[in-house]
């Protein structure tokens, strides 16, 4: 197709890259991706290090939106058919595909194991005893007669559904590890996207209808994304799929452009004429554009816009708070902890909700897809912390924050640092953005920048809202709709992940 205009897109994860192949599907528009790392897919990359791969957060693959789950097989098909979800088998011999995963996650507290999310179990009574069970029920009856109203933070979000009691044992202390801040100054924005339809009632008449129907389906559009038990997930982990992606947008006479930073974006008379870039081979360049789609952190997009930006718009955006990340890959011989039978423990991630250590989450990455780690006899960790950049263990050394991060898990008594045999270390800024700081008057900059015609902000940070995978594909998805039909409106991007039939689980 020969290409009449150009689209400049910042950010090749998983937004930017859908809405690339898309407009290419969908119009004669050459979408010209702009990528400040150099390597694509974003939070959603896959991280190689000595034969192993190591995913950015765990990366589920299931949406309650078709279109998406479509687009997905369309690149990694599924090994068999969909009528065969619950029963499929793994392939050594074919690459590009989409595995089936039984999905298990639980929480490691009081050095013990909770299911997740939290059910009336056995191992959880036993676990916490019965006299905090009776405070736990007592607790979230008096909140289902008498809720907090209105409810002003995250806090009175989860007392509402959970209780006082079960909310200050499994909630309170885990959110601010994640946040930095505890529960009562983060808005209750974030809970409504990502976990409104969770709660114990709800997890109570999950089991009670898997008790006596145990099929799976790969689009459960009924069941509460935190309670779904299979998900596909690409043999080498999620980079795989967007590396696919990227693969194919430049075969079909797309361009990206690694390692290459947006500096400047000029607009005048609302539109958007073109951008200043820095690339690390051929230095600056301007680049003219007839639209620009955006996936780069709202303040950093602002920032670009210069001083010509209304002064309060430029406040609420240098207010808006982001959460950062890191990763630590950790190569062991064997873990400390197994199952009942001595087997490898089956959890995809473990939720560390011990007080004593700052890791959040530890991927178990061989359960991910034993295509993880090169050598199936050991075990292949993901050692999850949520940061500040610039903090101190942002600043670490990669060997002394290994070296941090193994002893942490040997405190709790995971692993031996004996039997660590590599390890290494993977920041990622910007990771999470968050909704305290200046979010709530997010609409100011919407303000100014929805009616900038050819501008349209998409994803995660392009939007400053904690979209998943398929919420960030959706968004650029609706945003090509928008080109190709010269819609004026952008209603319909910002409302992907409003409804709750879009609402995912906390990752």
């Amino acid at each position: 197709m020969e290409h009449k205009k150009t689209a400049v897109i910042i950010g090749a994860g998983t937004a930017g890259l859908t809405a690339a192949y898309e407009l290419l599907q969908k119009s004669d528009i050459r979408p010209i991706v702009l990528e400040a790392d150099t390597m694509v897919g974003g939070i959603a990359k896959t991280v190689s290090y000595m034969g192993n791969h190591l995913d950015m957060g765990g990366h589920r693959f299931f949406s309650k939106s078709d279109e998406v789950i479509d687009w997905w097989l369309h690149f990694l098909p599924m090994e068999g058919s969909e009528d065969d979800f619950g029963n499929m088998r793994e392939a050594d011999d074919i690459d590009r595909i989409m595995m089936v995963r039984h999905r298990v996650s639980r929480i490691f507290f009081l050095r013990k194991f909770f299911a997740y999310p939290i059910s009336l179990q056995w191992e959880t009574i036993h676990n916490l005893g019965i006299l905090r069970m009776l405070r736990i029920g007592f607790s979230y009856l008096k909140y289902m007669v008498h809720p907090i109203k209105p409810e002003r933070s995250l806090e009175d979000f989860f007392i509402n559904r959970f209780g006082k009691e079960l909310y200050e044992t499994f909630f309170k202390d885990y959110t601010a590890k994640v946040w930095g801040i505890p529960c009562n100054q983060i808005e209750t924005d974030w809970g409504a996207q990502r976990v409104k339809g969770l709660s114990i009632m709800g997890t109570v008449k999950h089991a009670i209808l898997q008790f006596f129907h145990k099929s799976y389906s790969l689009r459960q559009k009924e069941v509460e994304t935190s309670l779904i038990e299979q998900f596909l997930y690409p043999k080498y982990g999620p980079g795989q799929m967007w590396q696919t992606v990227a693969d194919t947008i430049v075969e079909q006479g797309g361009i990206i452009r690694l390692n290459c930073r947006v500096d400047k974006i000029e607009y005048e008379n609302n539109k958007v004429k073109g951008v200043w870039i820095e690339d690390a081979e051929t230095g600056s360049a301007y680049i003219p554009t007839e639209y620009i789609i955006s996936t780069m952190p709202v303040k950093n997009l602002i920032r670009a816009m210069g001083d010509t930006v209304p002064k309060d718009v430029r406040r609420v955006s240098e207010g808006l708070i982001y959460r950062d990340f890191m990763t630590a890959g950790l190569l062991v011989k064997r873990l400390q902890i197994r199952e009942k039978d001595g087997q490898l423990v089956r959890d995809n991630w473990i939720y560390i909700q011990e007080r004593d250590v700052k890791i959040g989450r530890l991927q178990i990455l061989n359960n991910w897809s034993p295509y993880m780690v090169a050598d199936c006899s050991k075990v292949w960790l993901g050692l999850e912390y949520f940061c500040n950049e610039g903090d101190s263990l942002w600043n670490m050394e990669d060997k002394d924050f290994a070296a941090f991060a193994a002893g942490e898990l040997a405190k709790i008594g995971i692993i031996d640092t004996a039997d660590v045999c590599d390890s290494t270390v993977v920041r990622v800024p910007k990771a999470y953005p968050a909704y305290f700081g200046t979010y709530k008057e997010m609409d100011t900059v919407r303000n100014f920048t929805d009616p900038i015609t050819n501008l349209y902000l998409i994803g995660r940070n392009g939007m400053h809202r904690y979209n998943n995978m398929d919420h960030s594909m959706l968004t650029a998805m609706e945003a090509v709709k928008n080109i190709v039909n010269g819609a004026a409106g952008k209603e319909n991007i910002w409302n992907v992940n409003v409804e709750e039939e879009y609402h995912e689980e906390v990752k």
